[in-house]
Formats: structure tokens, C-alpha cells, sequence
């Protein structure tokens, strides 16, 4: 009898999702049914929108070469002892509350991470791979677009999560002036939309 392992399963894990989704426009329709259910009641939660607005103060006036330098710094770090460009972006309040929104949505969202006018990680579940969002669509087709924007990518494999994953990325606006402040990237787990 073969007996597959976790990994010889994920091809067939995709094909499977391709096939219940039907579409991409299927899988978009349930990221968007699961944005009005459940993210847009975190989204722009006060604490969000406080630490973005802190960390918008702290970043304004950073060249690119300065955000490059700490995009490189933080890349350099993930997977070591010592983090101190990550620390302080992982330990914070903010942090905390999305810790508690992913321990909440049992097992269907398996990261966030808020991110400033620039695109710099103000706070995250988990470590992320870089830090600098700025240049990738979540980002630049979410912040730069205005309230409302929203930004849905293609199903793909998340090593971190080891999970097919979809990631919901939407502008954070401040509810007291209306004014986009940031943006949030929520990972989905693919199988748990379905």
C-alpha cells in the first residue's frame, strides 16, 4: 500500500482547488465574501490605525536607499537569534492583536501584516520574508488607490505556512478623517474558503 507523504500531496492539493474553484473569478468571489464577513471587522481596528499613523511620523522621511538598507537588514536577520530591525515590528501591540486575529479565525487566515505609507511592516503576526512591501501589489494596488481598494493575488504555494494560501491586501483608512493611512495583507488559507 503507498502511503503519501504531506509534500507528494500539495500538487494534488492544487489541482484540487483549481477544480472546486472553478475559476479564478470563483476564488475571487470567495476572498471577497471573506473580507466582508470577517476582515473588514479588523481592518481598521484603532490600534491598527494608531501604529501606522506612529510609524508614518517615524518613516516620511526616508530616502529609498534608507529603506532598501533596512529591507536588506531585516532579510539578512530572519532565522537569527538576534532581530533587531524585526523586533520591534513583531513586538508591539499591535502585533499582539493580529497574533489574536489569526488564534481567532482557526486555521483560515494564516498571516497578517500591516504596513505604513511607504510600504514598511508596522506590525505582523509572524516574521515575514522582507520588509519592505512598497514595491509588490499588495501595497502599491491597495494605499495608493484610496479607501476601498482592495487587492486579491493568485493562489501559490506559502512556505512559511505550509499552505496554499490567497492574500486579501486592503487600504486602512483612519475612520475619523477618512483619510489611507496604510494597508493590510491578510493570508487565506485556499482550502478553508471552500
Amino acid at each position: 500500500m503507498f502511503i503519501a507523504r504531506p509534500a507528494a500531496l500539495l500538487p494534488a492539493l492544487a489541482l484540487s482547488l483549481a477544480a472546486s474553484a472553478g475559476s479564478a473569478q470563483d476564488f475571487n468571489a470567495a476572498m471577497q465574501s471573506y473580507l466582508d464577513s470577517t476582515i473588514s471587522g479588523f481592518a481598521n481596528h484603532d490600534i491598527l490605525v494608531e501604529a501606522i499613523r506612529a510609524q508614518n511620523g517615524e518613516t516620511a522621511g526616508l530616502s529609498q536607499a534608507d529603506i532598501d538598507a533596512l529591507d536588506t537588514a531585516w532579510r539578512n536577520e530572519v532565522g537569527l537569534s538576534s532581530q533587531p530591525t524585526i523586533d520591534p515590528v513583531l513586538n508591539n501591540a499591535a502585533s499582539d492583536f493580529l497574533r489574536g486575529v489569526v488564534a481567532d479565525a482557526g486555521g483560515t487566515i494564516t498571516e497578517v501584516f500591516v504596513m505604513d505609507a511607504r510600504g514598511l511592516n508596522v506590525a505582523a503576526s509572524a516574521v515575514t520574508s522582507d520588509y519592505w512591501q512598497g514595491d509588490e501589489a499588495k501595497h502599491s494596488e491597495t494605499y495608493a488607490n484610496g479607501p476601498g481598494a482592495v487587492h486579491f493575488s493568485e493562489i501559490e504555494f506559502d512556505e512559511s505556512s505550509q499552505t496554499y494560501q490567497g492574500q486579501i491586501s486592503l487600504s486602512i483608512v483612519d475612520p475619523a478623517s477618512n483619510e489611507v493611512v496604510g494597508a493590510i495583507t491578510v493570508g487565506v488559507d485556499a482550502e478553508a474558503l471552500f
